[in-house]
């Protein structure tokens, strides 16, 4: 998959047994013979980012934007989703319409100014070591979608996962289970 590879969304099986990854949907972001990375777009937290992150100084008076859990490795480290092109040189595009960015200066402003409907503030991320994601698509432990905007901005994320899974056509409650996946 790592030939010709466009950014795409995975979808969760009913069998990942892990309980960072059941009913997830990530942004697979890079997927390279190095390993690959992706961000959780479907867990957000009850928390505002603005009272979570830690900036010098402080973010004041900060909106009510959730915070989103990406995933397990680093969950210290932030990441920034937007719908526009952010004016900071240190982003970069994910597919047209999805920025990713790790700007402090651009967190700052996303977390001050009225929180925007196409921007999220994530901690931590989902990574796989070299072959790893490989193995796990081969077990049929994640279903394929394109990335679509209004399901990354729009859509709840308690209705990400089976809305997805639906625009491809599956029903979620028919879709079986397999031993030996997580």
């Amino acid at each position: 998959m790592t030939d010709g590879f466009r950014p795409t969304l995975l979808l969760s099986m009913p069998q990942m047994q892990d309980p960072n990854f059941a009913r997830t949907v990530v942004l697979l972001c890079d997927y390279l013979p190095e390993g690959a990375f992706g961000l959780i777009i479907n867990r957000p937290t009850e928390l505002a980012a603005s009272e979570m992150v830690r900036l010098h100084p402080p973010v004041v008076p900060g909106n009510e934007l959730p915070l989103f859990i990406g995933g397990p490795v680093q969950p210290d480290r932030g990441w920034i989703l937007l719908g526009d092109p952010p004016d900071v040189p240190d982003y970069r595009t994910v597919i047209d319409g999805l920025y990713l960015s790790t700007s402090p200066e651009l967190l700052r402003r996303v977390l001050e100014a009225p929180a925007e409907p196409r921007a999220r503030v994530v901690a931590g991320y989902a990574g796989w070591g070299p072959g790893q994601l490989d193995g796990e698509l081969a077990q049929s432990a994640w279903l394929m979608a394109d990335v679509e905007l209004d399901l990354v901005f729009d859509v709840d994320p308690d209705l990400m996962w089976e809305t997805a899974i639906r625009r491809l056509g599956a029903d979620p409650a028919m879709l079986q289970t397999s031993p030996g996946v997580h």
